[in-house]
C-alpha cells in the first residue's frame, strides 16, 4: 500500500469505478488503523470497499 486507479487490491477490480476510486481512498486513508486495531489486510479491504460503497450512494 499506498494504492492508486492502476494499483489496487484484486478484490476491488469488478466494484463500479466511483466505488472502487472511493474505496482506495478509504483504504489508503483507513487501513493503517485498521490493522492497528488487530483487523487482517482482507478485512480492512472489505471494510474499505463497505464504506466506499455507502458513501458513494450518499452523493
Amino acid at each position: 500500500m499506498p494504492w492508486n486507479k492502476n494499483d489496487y487490491p484484486d478484490s476491488m477490480k469488478n466494484l463500479d469505478k466511483d466505488v472502487r476510486e472511493k474505496a482506495i481512498e478509504v483504504a489508503n486513508a483507513n487501513a493503517n488503523a485498521l490493522l492497528n486495531e488487530g483487523y487482517k489486510d482482507g478485512k480492512a479491504i472489505l471494510i474499505a470497499i463497505d464504506r466506499a460503497k455507502m458513501a458513494v450512494k450518499k452523493d
